[in-house]
């Protein structure tokens, strides 16, 4: 399953969100930043609101900011299904997934590359979803980090001791040569997708995927 972030895309992003929404994907991935947690700042939720107009796929929405409440209430308007917050930037993590969950939304939880997923031990029986970045948070176009793949594995392996319900998802880095190093339920893919032909290089990531399956 892939949720596709456009925020690799510099021109014509309305336009180019347009030809995204009409490939075979599960979800827009909306990385929103708000230059505190981050030192970038991307997009309010009234110009999502704006360039998401007449889109057909479901909302996936990444928060790296610092006032989640707040952020949480202006991303409502979107209707998104999931809404994702960093760990490192909540206070308390339990209030913000029941508030997430009060709007009648998915909600999850990301970890940074230098965040033991014994962290979030606590969070995984109310959570969604678990999003495990595999770049520093802040910009596309980073390099995969390798060591992400055992924190897939250990979530996996929680999740089937103790019969959570959590999605997997990763993010950053994510190309056919990253691809099949980890084997989470949901890949997040920007710049590899946006920086050439959307749908060959969406079919390229697939044709990946079952290569290694037929292997397995």
């Amino acid at each position: 399953m892939f949720s596709i972030s456009f925020l690799s895309i510099n021109e014509d992003l309305q336009g180019e969100i347009k030809k995204l929404d009409k490939l075979d994907f599960a979800y827009f991935h909306l990385d929103i930043m708000d230059g505190k947690f981050v030192p970038r700042e991307t997009y309010s939720a009234k110009v999502c609101k704006s360039l998401l107009k007449g889109i057909n796929k479901p909302l996936d929405v990444h928060l790296m900011v610092d006032d989640i409440t707040k952020y949480v209430d202006d991303f409502d308007a979107l209707d998104p299904e999931y809404i994702t917050f960093q760990y490192e930037a909540s206070k308390d993590p339990i209030k913000d997934i029941k508030y997430i969950k009060s709007k009648g939304i998915k909600a999850g939880i990301s970890i940074k590359p230098n965040t033991p997923v014994s962290d979030i031990k606590d969070y995984l029986d109310i959570v969604d979803l678990v999003l495990v970045m595999s770049v520093e948070p802040g910009a596309g176009g980073q390099a995969y980090l390798p060591n992400s793949k055992f924190k897939v594995n250990e979530l996996r392996d929680l999740r089937d001791k103790e019969e959570y319900e959590y999605l997997i998802s990763i993010d950053g880095g994510i190309n056919p040569d990253t691809i099949n190093d980890s084997h989470p339920d949901m890949y997040v893919v920007g710049s590899y997708i946006t920086s050439g032909n959307y749908k060959e290089r969406l079919n390229n990531l697939r044709e990946c995927l079952n290569e290694e399956e037929k292997e397995n």
